[in-house]
């Protein structure tokens, strides 16, 4: 077993360091489901052709 032993510092350091990576991966993954289907086009425009094409049938 490995003992290594830390500071508080180091280890609120080393937590600190995994929430900001978590944020930033969120934030991408959130950016990446704006869109459909790897398409472009953002999912609310698809919406807002879709609604303007069915309100001109």
């Amino acid at each position: 077993m490995n003992k290594n032993n830390y500071t508080i510092d180091e280890i609120l350091s080393a937590i600190n360091e995994l929430n900001e990576k978590k944020v930033k991966e969120d934030i991408s993954i959130k950016k990446k489901s704006d869109y459909l289907f790897n398409s472009e086009i953002p999912k609310n425009t698809l919406k807002l052709i879709e609604e303007a094409e069915k309100n001109n049938n």
